[in-house]
């Protein structure tokens, strides 16, 4: 239990850290810096999605399915992406990247749209690590505790730049570093609460577990797909942004299978 509480800390505490660097940074992130640190996130969501979602899925969906044990995480993946999409259609979000708005048209304000474009692709980090310790509990093993924790901790050192990232652009849009440092922290308060929902999902109702663990998958490489990598500029640079996503990959990589 201690570990799972301090994996649902990490990912909110490294969020909050990174939104705190706006007290530092007179200006917006360069360009460059911008495309590594969305980069590096891209890679780190990549690898865990396969590594600590997509293989368990089809691992514990084996013994049920046979041969077929491919079928929940697909199954699952593509739910996750359409479940974004759902979000996409009912809130009113900002891509500070792309200057893209999404949903519906209400009057909200800028700070608003821009704070809930963040949140929405927050819920499946969040989500995913609470799977992962659910399953811990479930299987009561060592290795499952430390596999999940690895997993929040790649979490939490993508979230720590990625604070940043939602909070220096939202400085502009408010005009004040206080409310963009709390609209930062704010938008990662919403991963300890998804992940409280996957533990509870994977510990108690353990049939959807498989299922679960693709839907989180999908919805994490659909943010990687139509956020991260379109907000990081990757095509004006092209080097930053791609050595950003293999190095993220890598780091949550060998987190995966050092601490699983």
């Amino acid at each position: 239990m201690s570990l799972t509480i301090l994996g649902f800390l990490l990912i909110f505490l490294a969020t909050t850290a990174g939104s705190a660097l706006v007290y530092f940074f007179r200006r917006d992130i360069p360009k460059r810096i911008n495309a590594i640190i969305l980069g590096f996130a891209a890679g780190v969501m990549i690898a865990a999605s396969v590594w600590s979602l997509l293989i368990p899925s089809i691992d514990a969906a084996e013994s049920a399915f046979g041969s077929w044990a491919w079928v929940p995480a697909a199954v699952g993946f593509l739910l996750g992406g359409l479940f974004l999409v759902l979000l996409d259609h009912l809130l009113p979000h900002f891509h500070a990247g792309t200057g893209h708005e999404e949903g519906p048209h209400l009057k909200v304000r800028k700070s608003t749209r821009l704070f809930l474009a963040v949140t929405i692709h927050n819920i499946p980090e969040g989500l995913a690590v609470g799977l992962a310790f659910g399953a811990a509990a479930v299987s009561g093993e060592p290795g499952a505790y430390y596999a999940a924790l690895g997993l929040a901790i790649g979490m939490s050192i993508q979230n720590f730049p990625e604070g940043a990232a939602i909070a220096l652009p939202m400085k502009v849009a408010t005009g004040s570093k206080h409310k963009s440092f709390l609209f930062g922290m704010a938008s990662g308060a919403v991963e300890p609460i998804a992940a409280a929902a996957g533990y509870v999902l994977a510990s108690e109702v353990a049939v959807l577990h498989p299922w679960m663990l693709g839907f989180a998958a999908g919805a994490m490489i659909f943010v990687v797909a139509e956020d991260l990598i379109p907000d990081s500029n990757i095509s004006e640079y092209p080097h930053a942004g791609t050595w950003g996503v293999m190095l993220g990959f890598v780091l949550m990589m060998v987190l995966d299978v050092a601490l699983g």
